[in-house]
């Protein structure tokens, strides 16, 4: 998996995805309604963790800086 996750990008992605998370988890195990939408932020954790998007992939487009 190529790398193609910035920095800045890696953070937004972990504070969303706990966001979502705790949206999709706050009425506990149960989820209902919209909060499963919630855990679209697993899927934001990961791929920040992996520092890799497969969507970005997919695209050619890289959020990381170029190494000189």
């Amino acid at each position: 998996m190529p790398v193609n996750v910035g920095t800045i990008d890696q953070y937004a992605r972990i504070v969303v995805g706990l966001a979502l998370v705790a949206y999709a988890l706050q009425d506990g195990l149960s989820i209902q309604g919209w909060h499963w939408v919630g855990l679209i932020g697993l899927v934001l954790l990961v791929t920040a963790f992996f520092k890799s998007c497969p969507l970005y992939t997919v695209l050619g487009f890289s959020s990381r800086r170029a190494h000189q």
